[in-house]
């Protein structure tokens, strides 16, 4: 790249439109509620499956943790879903947010996984653990990816209040 070059500007997040509606939902204040809610029960649930892989203790209470944390899952997913509607005209898979959807359906896949071989008994206690872990490890990427996105919202918020100032 010539030293006189800058490299081509990043496409912003959202349209100006799309920023309008994301501002005006309250969906978005949902989001903003179960996000957090959600990642305090995956943290909770990490440290009772951990300790039950551990120790062989508290299987019951590490089963709950997981089931509560994947009913919050499921209640992000479809209230995200609603959220991208309205901002962006699409249940899913709008392109600023495609990739972290393509994801979640892994994370939703696992999570469901978990349940479908608990109320079976299709896997042992400690591989409904394992199954759980490596949900909870995509669900860490996932989290990780919306952060990223979150982050670069506040970034074009910034550059959209510098160009009016």
């Amino acid at each position: 790249m010539h030293p006189d070059a800058h490299p081509a500007p990043r496409k912003r997040l959202y349209t100006e439109e799309q920023r309008a509606r994301r501002d005006a939902t309250r969906w978005t204040l949902v989001q903003g509620l179960l996000a957090p809610a959600q990642f305090l029960a995956f943290a909770v649930s990490l440290v009772l499956v951990l300790r039950f892989l551990a120790t062989g203790d508290g299987y019951a209470a590490a089963t709950i943790s997981v089931l509560v944390k994947t009913g919050f899952l499921y209640v992000i997913m479809v209230t995200g879903a609603i959220w991208e509607k309205v901002v962006f005209g699409q249940y899913l898979f709008a392109p600023a947010f495609f990739w972290e959807d393509v994801f979640s359906f892994a994370v939703i896949g696992l999570h469901t996984l978990y349940i479908i071989a608990l109320f079976t008994g299709a896997l042992t206690e400690p591989q409904l653990m394992a199954l759980a872990l490596l949900a909870y490890a995509t669900y860490a990427v996932n989290a990780a990816q919306f952060i990223w996105k979150l982050r670069l919202a506040r970034l074009d918020g910034a550059l959209t209040q510098g160009a009016t100032a």
